[in-house]
């Protein structure tokens, strides 16, 4: 979010100079009435503190600059939900439901390596 507000401040600096270059008019300057008002100073150190902090991150990430970068949400889990058949309202799998209480103590560990995902990496050692 920085980024992008940084990538912005930036824009607006640079539409500013090209308007200076072009027609000899300061934007930000005939918004806040002259060039020495403190809303124009603080715009100005604004705009450039945007863009040093552009350079540096760019520098930092070797070249690559990403403005906006959406957050990836985590999943949730879906195996210990039930899933319901359309006739019934049991569930559908048949270890949904069940007590733990009654399976031996090497059942009970193959099913919490099953859940955790263990179970593959323990067949690939093998």
């Amino acid at each position: 979010m920085i980024t992008f507000i940084a990538f912005l401040l930036t824009i607006i600096g640079s539409i500013n100079w090209l308007l200076i270059g072009l027609l000899q008019y300061d934007f930000i300057a005939g918004f806040f009435g002259f060039q020495a008002s403190i809303f124009s100073r603080l715009c100005y150190i604004l705009i450039g503190a945007g863009c040093l902090y552009l350079i540096i991150r760019i520098i930092v990430n070797k070249g690559n600059l990403k403005v906006w970068e959406r957050k990836k949400k985590k999943k949730k889990e879906t195996e210990l939900q039930p899933v319901y058949n359309n006739n019934n309202i049991e569930p559908a799998n048949e270890n949904v439901g069940k007590n733990n209480d009654n399976k031996t103590e090497s059942e009970k560990a193959e099913s919490e390596e099953q859940e955790n995902g263990l179970f593959d990496e323990h067949l690939k050692e093998k």
